[in-house]
């Protein structure tokens, strides 16, 4: 007994001094100090201390100075794998929202903040204040108040007087304090996240008293002077918002932007900190490109189309059995929705080069009925993925396909005669950075886009969410069928499952959620991607219904839902 105590207490010795280390790295966090001397994974020596001797990071001007004195090479310090380094970098983070709110405290002096790439302006503004107030933003300038004498284009931000009037039951004066930091060469305001890259690596930060300013009926106008921006290149204006991730993140809530030939206008509700994001967009040339694949792709489309229609027929007349086939009915009318989208896409150029405003907003409507069409057919393939994998279970309807051919045609036609009475369709002009058209179509015209969003983009966002539900059931099912058969004679392998869910992606739409993603940096890959998997759309029904539905010699016609893996029964169907 007395061994098995001393033990014990030998065990719990150990432990307690293996957990030290971890207990010290813990207490680090809050003064970086504990992980000072551990070895570092940064190229020099001195990246991480920045003169921080003690580990620590007041809030005061000499920290900031400190900050911005961190040398060329320590550009990557986020990216080492020093504990110390780590930590040094969550602290300057969090110290810039520090600092704003530190200069405008009622005991600091401070009216001007002049040093490397920090320059700062903080003075007492009176909240009776009859006019708007307005300061510089030029870098490697102290900002001040804009008066007649600025001339030219000049950045500069706008402060509302109703900004002040709402404070004066509160105080008579108010510290207001205006900063421009260049954040390009120490990589700070690095937002993981990011699509862009920030207009000449300036941040913009303004702060009124130590109040949090948000919701404005008056926005803070923001304007960057920049010239002429390439055609390829777009403006969007961005807050840094520390409560995205762990050290903050850029976000554009509550921020419009308006750009000119020489300037853009951020117009925010809140003050924080700003800058302009500087995206790529599509050039001409790659819009040109996209234009040829997806002509080509959907020539392909219609042709396969075609071939898919043909060969249900042909399949109709040769087996009885078929016939009362429910499943593949369904296919086929989503195949003659993607049939005529084809069709009315490459014809839609071509009539809007004749020049008449009848024809051109007829094969705007045509086209509009087609898409629409399309993404109630795949819902409506998702209902049937769902009775007969989900479900299971005998539902006798009535003139079952009667009534989804009223869905699937017939509510895509009540919408479109809804948005024709309003004389939405018309000439739509995708346009670039340089004001130069890139396409040119018959589609519902810019002056009605709220009804592109709401008929468009959130009718298809709400069958993309319950397609997937329904995909991401199936996969579950047919997984656990896999391991459920595992061992047996009729073992399922994981690649026919794997090739089964592509199929129903392919069928439910899948691929046009790539729309999400065609933003950002990643915009022109997914762009691609979406035009050429949906353009030949077509050729992959063509192919999933061949290898479902082409006679084999034990069996005439076989699930669409899983292939071999779900047999669809239509005996409850065969008398609709």
């Amino acid at each position: 007994m007395v061994n098995l105590l001393h033990s014990m207490k030998y065990s719990f010795m150990v432990t307690t001094l293996s957990l030290l280390p971890l207990l010290d790295c813990v207490r680090g966090q809050d003064s970086c100090q504990a992980l000072q001397n551990e070895a570092r994974g940064d190229t020099g020596t001195s990246c991480c201390d920045i003169g921080l001797t003690d580990g620590s990071l007041p809030i005061q001007q000499e920290s900031a100075n400190k900050i911005t004195s961190i040398r060329a090479p320590c550009d990557e310090l986020q990216q080492e794998d020093s504990a110390f380094c780590k930590c040094v970098m969550d602290k300057i983070y969090s110290f810039w929202p520090a600092f704003e709110e530190y200069l405008t405290r009622e005991d600091v002096h401070e009216s001007v903040i002049n040093i490397s790439r920090v320059k700062a302006r903080v003075q007492n503004v009176s909240t009776s204040i009859a006019h708007n107030l307005t300061f510089t933003l030029t870098l490697n300038e102290v900002p001040k108040e804009l008066d007649t004498s600025v001339k030219g284009n000049v950045s500069n931000i706008k402060l509302p007087r109703g900004l002040f009037q709402s404070i004066r039951n509160e105080t008579d004066y108010v510290k207001v304090a205006v900063l421009v930091l260049d954040a390009g060469k120490v990589g700070l305001f690095k937002d993981p996240d990011q699509t862009g890259t920030m207009l000449d690596n300036v941040v913009v930060s303004v702060k009124v008293g130590g109040r949090q300013i948000t919701g404005l009926s008056d926005c803070v106008e923001l304007t960057f002077s920049h010239g002429r921006l390439p055609q390829n290149v777009s403006g969007q204006c961005v807050f840094w918002d520390t409560k995205k991730g762990k050290r903050g993140g850029w976000n554009t809530s509550g921020c419009l932007t308006t750009t000119t030939d020489t300037e853009t206008v951020c117009c925010c509700d809140h003050l924080t900190f700003f800058t302009l994001l500087m995206r790529p967009s599509l050039d001409n040339v790659t819009a040109q490109m996209l234009l040829t694949i997806a002509n080509v792709s959907c020539g392909i489309s219609v042709v396969f189309s075609a071939l898919t229609i043909v060969l249900y027929f042909a399949l109709r007349f040769t087996y009885k059995n078929f016939k009362s086939n429910d499943t593949a009915k369904i296919h086929v009318n989503l195949t003659s929705s993607l049939l005529l989208l084809n069709l009315a896409y490459l014809l839609n150029r071509w009539i809007f080069s004749l020049g008449h405003p009848g024809l051109c907003k007829g094969i705007g409507g045509f086209t509009h009925y087609c898409l629409l069409c399309c993404f109630t057919w795949m819902a409506i393939e998702a209902f049937q993925l769902y009775l007969l994998v989900i479900k299971i279970t005998n539902i006798y309807m009535r003139h079952y396909m009667v009534k989804l051919c009223l869905v699937g045609w017939g509510f895509p036609a009540l919408v479109v005669t809804i948005t024709g009475s309003m004389n939405s369709y018309g000439n739509y002009t995708i346009m670039d950075m340089a004001n130069r058209p890139t396409a040119t179509l018959c589609w519902i015209d810019s002056a009605h886009l709220v009804v592109h969003y709401v008929t468009n983009c959130s009718y298809f966002g709400l069958i993309l969410l319950f397609n997937t539900l329904t995909l991401v059931v199936v996969a579950w099912k047919l997984f656990c069928l896999q391991r459920a058969t595992a061992g047996k004679e009729e073992k399922i392998e994981a690649w026919k499952g794997g090739l089964t869910v592509l199929g129903l992606s392919c069928l439910l739409g899948a691929t046009w959620g790539l729309a999400f993603f065609t933003y950002g940096t990643t915009s022109v890959p997914a762009v691609y991607l979406f035009t050429v998997l949906n353009s030949l759309q077509g050729l992959f029904i063509f192919i999933w219904f061949t290898v479902l539905y082409y006679p084999k010699k034990d069996t005439a016609t076989s699930s669409s839902g899983s292939g071999k893996n779900v047999e669809v029964t239509t005996a409850s169907h065969s008398e609709r």
